[in-house]
């Protein structure tokens, strides 16, 4: 029997609202007035809504960074606008009580050797607290941490749910 003849399980990765990470889609924009907002108004009329955002400015061009609320819906919004854009995964964490949470944070992934890439607030709260999305160069590693010492993360149904 040959490699894959007979196969039942399926190539593909199946994500569920509590797959561990949050998507992360950059869209690539012309450096111009009212860019973003044409972006924006393509999720009016929709259950999509801007969990979090993030822009990066250079002389040409932007990079605009979106957490959705319904990431497949706003990834098919996104590609019926024909945008050039970028899926990426991210961590997202509650920030833990205490008068420095986001060195709670930082600590615990430098301990682990984990490098943060990006970091950008959550706009809603899930579950009442302030939330951080965080790009690592080890996910896995970075949510192993993390979970390990008892940060409480953040998945896709969170932020459909925070509704």
């Amino acid at each position: 029997m040959s490699v894959g003849e007979g196969a039942t399980t399926s190539f593909e990765t199946m994500r569920g609202r509590n797959f561990p990470t949050i998507r992360q889609f950059t869209v690539f924009l012309e450096n111009r007035v009212g860019q973003l907002l044409e972006v924006v108004r393509r999720f009016e009329g929709s259950k999509v809504r801007i969990v979090a955002l993030s822009i990066n400015d250079a002389t040409e061009c932007s990079f605009v960074r979106f957490l959705l609320s319904h990431p497949e819906q706003g990834r098919e919004i996104l590609e019926r606008g024909g945008l050039a854009m970028i899926e990426s995964d991210l961590i997202g964490v509650e920030l833990p009580d205490g008068a420095q949470p986001l060195l709670q944070v930082c600590t615990a992934l430098l301990q682990a050797e984990v490098n943060i890439v990006q970091a950008y607030p959550l706009i809603i709260r899930p579950h009442g607290r302030p939330s951080v999305a965080l790009m690592v160069d080890n996910i896995e590693m970075g949510q192993d941490t993390l979970n390990s010492k008892g940060f409480q993360m953040i998945t896709e149904g969170d932020l459909t749910d925070a509704e």
